[in-house]
């Protein structure tokens, strides 16, 4: 047998060779799943000099092999982690990314806020009105099960259509929070016509990478799907445009709007807010790296035109 630190360290070098970004974090992560225990009975195993089990050797060579050649580590163990949450993802579905969290925490934010303060009007005492949030593109449906298991009592509905990321949100819903989000199965951008006006927040990480912008890192480009990863039109960002439009039908007058872009994309998505006359001047908000990474409308009073693009 050998030790666990010299196994680790082993791979952490097959792993940096290969210009993984984490790759001591990588291998203890991965004999964790192998063992089946928490990374840090890993950690303390290492630091203890504890011997791996024979049998557990070529299954974790296997899965360094494979990192190495720059397959997600959220594929191999067949869970990515997104705030509190332990989400089921593998080839089909776009990996959630930690930079999608502020994303989250802002749609989060504002559903406490009307669980604590309903919407001026409603005449209800707080908390009497159960705040409506959508998900657009819910992808693995990190975002909407963030707000489902955060704000108890909010009713919130996610949208999604591709049929395998869809069947991914399914799994996640059934085995996070069953009965807690509303999963529809359409186009984000014609979805929950029933809806229109009554929504509180609409939330959305939309497909926004433009054509000829391939990503850099192989974990990206081969394998998140590109329908969750482009978005249409020479700028990338004509599914967004679909969806903003979405939001301006969905939303109550008060109702928050956010949605995540790339950082380059900061101005025009304020702009495409800003053209459809039915929001409040549009901000951009930080991730937490600090990067300009989300658009963020207040919905003005309705009227009764389509709002344009």
């Amino acid at each position: 047998m050998i030790a666990t630190e010299r196994l680790i360290a082993g791979a952490a070098q097959v792993l940096s060779d290969a210009g993984v970004a984490s790759p001591r974090v990588d291998a203890e992560l991965l004999l964790a799943h192998v063992l089946g225990v928490d990374p840090g009975e890993v950690r303390r195993r290492a630091i203890l000099g504890t011997p791996v089990p024979d049998d557990a050797r070529s299954p974790f060579d296997a899965l360094v092999s494979r990192r190495a050649a720059r397959e997600p580590l959220q594929h191999l163990t067949g869970v990515a982690h997104f705030r509190h949450l332990e989400l089921a993802v593998g080839p089909g579905v776009f990996v959630p990314r930690p930079e999608t969290e502020q994303v989250a925490q802002e749609a989060i934010d504002e559903a406490c806020r009307l669980v604590r303060e309903p919407a001026p009007g409603v005449g209800d005492p707080p908390g009497s009105r159960p705040p409506v949030v959508v998900d657009l593109c819910t992808g693995s449906g990190a975002v909407a099960l963030s707000v489902a298991t955060e704000v108890p009592g909010s009713r919130v509905h996610a949208v999604e259509l591709d049929a395998r990321a869809h069947e991914w949100a399914a799994r996640n819903i059934a085995g996070c929070a069953a009965g807690l989000v509303r999963l529809v199965r359409g186009d984000a951008r014609t979805a929950l016509r029933e809806l229109d006006g009554a929504v509180d927040v609409v939330v959305s990480n939309p497909p926004y990478v433009p054509s000829d912008a391939v990503p850099r890192d192989p974990e990206v480009a081969a394998h998140d799907p590109a329908v969750a990863l482009y978005g249409l039109g020479a700028d990338g960002l004509e599914v967004p445009r679909g969806i903003v439009a979405a939001a301006a039908r969905l939303l109550r007058p008060g109702g928050l709007f956010v949605m995540e872009h790339a950082e380059v994309q900061a101005a025009e998505a304020r702009a495409m807010v800003d053209r459809t006359g039915a929001f409040a001047p549009a901000v951009t908000r930080e991730d937490l790296t600090g990067r300009p990474r989300m658009v963020v409308a207040r919905r003005t009073t309705r009227d009764e035109s389509t709002p344009g693009s």
